[in-house]
């Protein structure tokens, strides 16, 4: 085939699997089940009267779906697209594929779109459900047809977006953390051209027409709408949509092309270790090993008071010529004294994630100015801005800074296993308890900057008289919880999952869907305004099915009544803190604290009780 033998055993060998059943499956009756859903929530609250109340309904849900489906289909995409890459680089076969007589077009395109397949095909399981919704009316042919195309153009650019950063990068992390902040960077320049930031016409086009052009969520947006305009001045092109698909095709050519052109100069350095110099340290490989035993050997027996210095590479016992000076000797070389727990010490204290994690850093700076200066921009309006509106423009920020969170754990447990690094650390006498502590806390000291200047951010609102001091503490105290929460859960599917890529899109799914069922929850509340009590029973279902869905991914392979019990209790604590947040109780914000933090700290323990005490289990090592 024209695309590689890559590509050509992907699609021979995915109709084999189950699990591609199982999931266009489950996404088909997810998609059902939410439109059940928001039509008993219909139903409660409102009297259905004639054809014209159905087709309402119809256009609205349709307008929450489209969405819906953009983002989980840009979100899986990507993270397949970079985890397939950064997978074969982790283990060190991705140079076996190099080595072969294929081509950098079938290495690059095959590798591309076999991971594409899965998320192609859910995509196209979903589009009958759509149909069938455009049976009650209000929808036409052509705002499906425009949907599925701004959709299928999205799902190619960010999966070579995801490919390209993962090609370019060396470690996991690193790709599937820039993917997410160029994603909302790229989210930001079409909200800026909405809100007619950037001019009301730059370059002689209105704002929404540029929005439309280089945002998804904009196109998304303008191609689930009945009505279309035309460009001013490209009225041959028509919608503003077509402008999209260029660009989001002028998009695809550049990713693939750049990395069909430097696939070999990006990883060629790593193939070759440089040679070890007479007279210097161990550097690489071996130098990590005296390292390692020096280390051990001094500081593990030693307590937290002693001060043990470890012996010097070139120190040895002195013997009778020790006397004579020998030409060309080095002095000896210092060392870094390792602590107690050196898994802390090797997050804290090395580069384990590589040097360009800076990029990442970097990179989310400038995300926190952007959302800085439009939180500025928001609270100078004449207009006095209440809770729920200081909430709703944090929310982007901390959406982000978890799934980022959720990246660095889950993939601090899949590097150490990909390069065979666990192996090593459990044959040592590390105990659990060190493992997993030193874990998170290394977690949490590299993406200190993420976990706190969104916390800034809301101390910023508390300053401009938004919130309270009460509100704020309660706040801080419910994100300390989630941070924690999406750590431990990044922690729980390295640990059982053995496979890197299915580790990630555990992980990373996990948290995704809870804060997508979170906006949907809400984005159907807003639409069908009306009672609690009216709006419990609806939701019933849909809570049930997140918490089935939930215990299959957290307990599936460590089954537990804790697990059981906490997977459903979470999506309950959700929709009651929804619920309060929408109806503006602000007097009720302690309530709504204790109830969210001892439903998804609950599950923290569940997780993590088992992730300590279970850990040779999980990990295979035997005890004596």
């Amino acid at each position: 085939m024209l695309l590689g033998p890559v590509f050509t055993r992907e699609v021979v060998i995915a109709p084999r699997r189950t699990q591609i059943y199982i999931a266009r499956s489950a996404y088909a009756a997810a998609l059902l089940l939410l439109i059940c859903t928001a039509w008993l929530v219909l139903t409660g609250t409102q009297i259905v009267r004639d054809v014209g109340d159905l087709a309402q309904f119809a256009g609205l849900v349709f307008q929450i779906l489209a969405p819906l489906q953009l983002a989980l289909a840009v979100f899986f995409s990507a993270m397949l697209a970079a985890s397939a890459v950064a997978q074969e680089k982790d283990r060190r076969t991705f140079v076996l594929l190099m080595l072969t007589n294929l081509s950098n077009q079938e290495l690059v395109l095959g590798k591309l779109l076999a991971s594409l397949l899965h998320v192609l095909v859910m995509f196209a399981a979903g589009l009958p459900v759509f149909m069938l919704l455009s049976l009650l009316g209000g929808i036409s042919v052509g705002q499906i047809a425009r949907t599925a195309a701004v959709t299928a153009a999205s799902i190619i650019v960010c999966g070579s977006l995801g490919s390209m950063l993962a090609l370019w990068r060396e470690k996991t992390f690193q790709a599937l953390a820039l993917f997410v902040l160029i994603l909302v960077l790229w989210l930001a320049l079409g909200e800026m051209f909405a809100a007619s930031v950037l001019g009301h016409a730059p370059a002689g086009l209105p704002a929404h027409i540029w929005a439309t052009a280089v945002s998804p969520w904009q196109a998304i947006l303008a191609a689930s709408r009945p009505d279309t305009q035309s460009i001013p001045g490209l009225e041959w092109l028509g919608s503003p949509i077509y402008l999209y698909l260029l660009v989001a095709a002028a998009l695809t050519l550049l990713l693939n092309g750049l990395a069909v052109v430097r696939v070999r100069a990006w990883n060629a350095s790593g193939q070759d270790e440089p040679r070890q110099k007479p007279g210097e340290a161990g550097s690489g490989e071996r130098g990590a090993r005296s390292v390692r035993r020096e280390a051990w050997s001094g500081e593990r027996g030693a307590g937290s008071g002693d001060s043990v210095t470890p012996l010097a590479p070139h120190a040895q016992r002195p013997t009778p010529n020790a006397s004579r000076p020998t030409p060309n000797a080095s002095p000896p070389t210092p060392h870094r004294i390792v602590w107690d727990n050196p898994v802390l010490w090797r997050e804290i204290r090395t580069w384990a994630y590589g040097r360009k994690i800076l990029i990442v850093r970097l990179t989310f700076l400038v995300l926190f100015a952007l959302a800085a200066c439009n939180l500025g921009r928001i609270t100078s309006g004449h207009e006095p801005m209440g809770l729920a509106r200081g909430a709703l423009a944090l929310l982007p920020m901390l959406l982000l800074s978890l799934l980022l969170v959720n990246a660095q754990a889950v993939t601090a447990l899949t590097a150490e296993r990909d390069i065979k690094a666990l192996d090593l650390l459990l044959v040592s006498d590390l105990t659990p308890k060190e493992f997993i502590f030193g874990k998170l806390g290394g977690i949490f000291y590299n993406t200190k900057e993420i976990v706190l200047l969104p916390m800034l951010l809301c101390g910023y609102l508390s300053w401009q008289g938004v919130m309270g001091l009460e509100n704020l503490v309660y706040l801080w105290v419910g994100m300390g919880v989630l941070y924690v929460f999406v750590a431990v859960v990044g922690l729980h599917a390295g640990l059982i999952h053995e496979n890197s890529r299915s580790a990630i899109a555990t992980s990373l799914g996990t948290v995704f869907f809870l804060l997508v069922g979170v906006a949907t929850c809400m984005r159907i509340m807003v639409a069908f305004n009306g009672s609690f009590n009216a709006q419990l029973q609806p939701f019933l279902a849909f809570m049930v099915g997140g918490g089935l869905g939930l215990y299959m991914t957290l307990g599936a392979k460590n089954p537990s009544r804790a697990i059981g019990l906490a997977s459903f209790a979470c999506p309950f604590a959700t929709f009651y803190s929804i619920t309060s947040f929408l109806r503006g109780d602000q007097g009720d914000m302690l309530i709504v604290l204790l109830v969210a933090a001892t439903a998804y700290g609950f599950t923290t323990a569940a997780i993590l009780i088992p992730a300590i005490y279970e850990f040779d289990e999980t990990t295979g090592r035997t005890t004596e």
